[in-house]
């Protein structure tokens, strides 16, 4: 069985080795005739997967994206072929969650906001949605969900609010995957009418797709000398983005909130265990089998915990800053697809122990995903 898999899924030579031959490839530069023998393929989100990429392979039996969005997998084409497909729905959520709290940790800091002071509206209430929103719920931040697709299914209890309710928070942080039919569409969620409607106090944060957002009304609105401040880890039109709008975010990255080697590689094990089931064959794997120890494994706490702990405790784990240097230094010499490919290890929150004293017990390190350990 011919195995060919993205260069950029950690620990899939590990995983797949006993299923089969394997075949690393580049996702970006993939063509019909390099996967033409290729029995099962395994893409991430910057390899379109539909007819003209599969019209030279004639034996595909399974294709697996190691990522929450599938816009980039035309399924009605897989289906009329009986090729079996299967995503990873939340492998980086944790991740993607992290990033944006960092963000928040990290804005705070430098315009002397309080956290526990902003609200935060959530636009997308998936599994991403849902891990940001347990977060925040931890540390006590004032918060709503907006997911019209989710507030109309009874089985979903939580409360949600409009998009307009949504946009009037502090923070405004998006999670939906791109869609451009149906009901509820994304593509271009916010364009330049709804952009206008933001005040310059504002934070927006877009971690989901660019798409979702007008970069070129974006960019037209800060040339004007609106203060809405940016983080923006996703682009229309990548790796070709909007160079311009660079120079007015906040915090800008090449697409790697999802990134750190728990979320790329829980989007492995997904693929791994869906292809087993689908072989027949019992997982004798699993990610824990693989993970490096972090750098730093455990931290003693002395102090109460705080918002100032808060920072700390954050920025020691993950500071989005570094990733905001790396891409506006790297991204007009070495593209942006480089800056993802070379992208340095990120460990999450749960792979550091947090040692607190009992005197000072809090259940918040835990709540955020660090593993406790009350001495």
């Amino acid at each position: 069985m011919n195995i060919f898999y993205d260069e950029n899924m950690p620990f899939a030579a590990e995983f797949f080795a006993d299923l089969g031959d394997l075949t690393a490839f580049s996702g970006r530069h993939l063509s019909a005739i390099d996967v033409s023998s290729a029995d099962v393929l395994l893409v991430r989100s910057i390899t379109q997967v539909n007819e003209a990429l599969l019209q030279s392979n004639k034996g595909l039996k399974f294709v697996g994206t190691a990522t929450i969005g599938v816009d980039h997998i035309d399924q009605n084409y897989l289906a009329s072929r009986a090729i079996n497909f299967h995503s990873a729905p939340g492998c980086n959520a944790i991740s993607v969650a992290e990033y944006v709290l960092s963000a928040m940790v990290v804005l705070a800091e430098r315009h002397l906001l309080s956290l526990s002071e902003l609200t935060v509206g959530i636009v997308g209430a998936g599994n991403t949605g849902s891990r940001l929103s347990e977060k925040l719920n931890a540390l006590n931040i004032k918060h709503v969900l907006c997911d019209p697709l989710l507030a109309e299914k009874p089985t979903d209890k939580r409360d949600f609010v409009s998009l307009e309710q949504a946009l009037t928070c502090d923070v405004v942080s998006l999670h939906v995957p791109l869609t451009r039919e149906g009901k509820h569409p994304t593509y271009h969620l916010l364009d330049a009418q709804r952009l206008s409607q933001f005040s310059e106090q504002q934070i927006l944060i877009n971690a989901c797709r660019g798409e979702v957002i007008d970069n070129s009304a974006l960019l037209a609105m800060k040339q004007q000398g609106h203060a809405l401040k940016l983080v923006l880890d996703v682009w229309e039109n990548e790796p070709n983005i909007l160079t311009d709008l660079i120079a007015y975010c906040e915090i800008s990255t090449a697409h790697i909130a999802g990134y750190s080697l728990e979320g790329k590689a829980r989007g492995t094990e997904i693929l791994y265990r869906a292809l087993c089931q689908q072989l027949d064959i019992t997982p004798n794997k699993q990610l824990t089998d693989f993970l490096p120890l972090p750098t730093i494994s455990k931290v003693e706490i002395k102090h109460k915990f705080d918002e100032i702990l808060l920072n700390q405790l954050v920025k020691m784990v993950y500071d989005v800053r570094r990733d905001d240097a790396i891409f506006r230094q790297q991204i007009s010499i070495q593209g942006f697809d480089h800056i993802r490919k070379t992208y340095p290890t990120r460990r999450e929150f749960s792979a550091i122990t947090v040692d607190l004293d009992r005197a000072l017990s809090s259940d918040v390190p835990h709540q955020l995903g660090f593993n406790n350990k009350t001495g």
